[in-house]
């Protein structure tokens, strides 16, 4: 690969990380806009609204969860969110500004996810599952390339 189809490359991966953190970051919004509200009521109104059975596993579980969740929980909730997204959004930056230490934390980032992709291929194999592990490998094989790439001594123009 052409050092412009790297840069393209890491492009679409620093807009991929921009987009992550934008939506972890609206998500963390979400949850400050769920304080001071009853949350029992709330997810069983949207049990209801999705004709779900509320005595049935999944909802019952959903409800449970909404239920267990306090104002401190959600601050909480909504403070890993920001500094998720902070993260992400820095990397992003980094990337397309071609710095180093961003392509380093893609690269730490990309790989600390991989154990846990092939866990969850090998409890049970979905499209999901495979795809996330492909695309995670193609991010982090073209950080590393960019990063071998950078160490490598430039030979003399002759």
């Amino acid at each position: 690969m052409t050092s412009s189809g790297l840069r393209k490359s890491l492009d679409i991966v620093a807009a991929l990380e921009a987009a992550k953190g934008t939506i972890v970051l609206l998500a963390g919004f979400g949850l400050l806009g769920l304080l001071h509200r009853d949350l029992h009521a709330l997810s069983g109104d949207i049990v209801a609204h999705l004709h779900l059975n509320p005595a049935k596993k999944y909802p019952h579980i959903f409800i449970d969860l909404f239920s267990s969740l306090n104002d401190q929980r959600l601050w909480l909730m909504a403070g890993m969110a920001l500094l998720y997204s902070t993260i992400r959004l820095v990397e992003a930056y980094g990337l397309w500004k071609q710095k180093t230490w961003a392509e380093w934390l893609a690269l730490l980032g990309g790989c600390i996810y991989l154990p846990l992709e092939v866990y969850e291929i090998w409890r049970k194999a979905t499209v999901l599952h495979i795809s996330a592990l492909v695309v995670n490998l193609v991010i982090v094989l073209l950080v590393a390339k960019v990063l071998l790439q950078k160490r490598r001594p430039k030979l003399p123009q002759v």
